[in-house]
């Protein structure tokens, strides 16, 4: 049984899909799906694009063409909390959509009709990728280099466990920030896919986990090369953490 492994961008997983090995590929959707070996275990790879819609209708794709039962998510993410640094991860443990919001007949952030404000992510399986991230980061001085590093102001990362929140919205205001740690005060950093793929995989009985490289600190304005740090940080946050889950 294969794995699926989405991102949102090619630039958050590139190092992943070079790593592969006897890849097939096949278009779906308007999406290309890569399939093949990681360590010498087989995948399913496919990028989304970004946002909650062309998230779930990937993640549908991937389910229903590929027989896929376990699905890992991974890519970039903002800080919501100020303890969070770049270069953090966050294990996803609920997934919300912080802009759900059909009041008065339903609750804040409550998903109509099947009455949940948030999806949790498979006990198992995200053990596994809190145990993985950890032994990753733990030799993180070996893992990028002291430039990257240095650039990106990484020191000491940590994994976090917590709430994620997903919406099709760009989080930059402090005013906002402020906002989700009264509404929602375990979710730890905010992205645009994570809650849609895990209300599909609720929907096909999926096991699902999720995990996200801090890209920002909440609260600070200092701007980074967002395509470099998807590309040569998250994307090798992201090929580290699944060695460890495969091998």
């Amino acid at each position: 049984m294969s794995l699926g492994i989405m991102s949102a961008m090619p630039e958050e997983i590139n190092s992943v899909l070079n790593a592969m090995t006897s890849v097939s590929s096949a278009v779906h959707g308007n999406r290309t799906f890569y399939k093949g070996l990681l360590y010498k275990k087989p995948v399913v790879l496919v990028f989304s694009n970004w946002g909650k819609v062309a998230a779930a209708t990937t993640a549908t794709q991937l389910i229903q063409s590929f027989n896929i039962k376990k699905l890992i998510f991974t890519g970039v993410a903002g800080a919501l909390q100020e303890h969070l640094n770049i270069g953090d991860v966050v294990v996803g443990k609920h997934l919300y959509q912080h802009d759900m919001d059909a009041r008065p007949l339903y609750e804040q952030f409550e998903i109509p009709i099947i009455k949940k404000k948030f999806f949790k992510t498979d006990v198992s399986l995200t053990k596994e990728l809190v145990k993985a991230s950890e032994a990753y980061l733990q030799a993180i001085p070996n893992n990028l280099s002291h430039t990257l590093s240095s650039e990106f102001g990484i020191t000491n990362p940590k994994v976090f466990t917590g709430g994620i929140a997903s919406g099709d919205q760009f989080i930059s205001s402090i005013e906002k920030i402020e906002q989700f740690n009264k509404n929602l005060p375990d979710v730890l950093c905010v992205e645009m896919e994570g809650a849609a793929v895990a209300q599909v995989c609720f929907d096909y009985k999926v096991c699902f986990a999720i995990m996200r490289t801090l890209s920002d600190k909440a609260k600070a304005n200092a701007s980074i090369d967002f395509q470099k740090f998807a590309k040569q940080v998250a994307s090798t946050y992201a090929l580290g953490i699944l060695e460890k889950i495969l091998m």
